[in-house]
């Protein structure tokens, strides 16, 4: 059974002879009435006060959670970031060097096509100049031969004459 202040301010002592001193009695146990209110209310502020430090300690350790979760999922994107960028600059790496390959066998190609052109066009130069040799022989042979006729025909006007 718990006693309350009300309960030691209500208690009532039966008296006896050469019993203890009432007004003595009922002074000291206003005092403990007193005593007992003031530790009550004291016990209820410390409930109180337990109770908020119970539910601010609560919002701490949420908070806390939430941090660490924060954290940790900050600290996946990190890594998800650093992994994304890594594949992706593998990536670009990979297409520059498809491209880079790309253009050097075009480039080949092209140095493979200007030799091809160049041996083509030596055969055309050589056939030309040929072609221009042979053209020019043949006009100095017709020059030849118009000169020879000319000279057998001047041969022969000048045996005519003297005739």
């Amino acid at each position: 059974m718990r006693i309350t202040p009300l309960d030691i301010q209500q208690k009532q002592f039966p008296m006896k002879i050469r019993g203890f001193d009432v007004e003595e009695v009922y002074a000291f146990l206003e005092i403990i009435r007193e005593e007992m209110e003031d530790l009550l209310r004291e016990n209820a502020s410390l409930k109180e006060n337990i109770q908020r430090l119970e539910t601010q300690l609560k919002d701490y350790r949420d908070m806390e959670t939430t941090l660490r979760e924060t954290l940790m999922t900050a600290q996946q994107m990190v890594d998800e970031y650093k992994t994304n960028s890594r594949k992706e600059a593998e990536l670009i790496i990979k297409e520059a060097e498809l491209k880079a390959d790309t253009i050097l066998k075009e480039a080949q190609e092209k140095v493979i096509k200007i030799h091809e052109d160049i041996v083509d066009l030596k055969g055309i130069r050589r056939h030309f100049r040929e072609e221009i040799k042979r053209l020019v022989e043949s006009h100095l042979k017709m020059l030849e031969f118009d000169r020879e006729r000319e000279e057998e025909t001047q041969t022969a006007e000048e045996g005519g004459e003297s005739q």
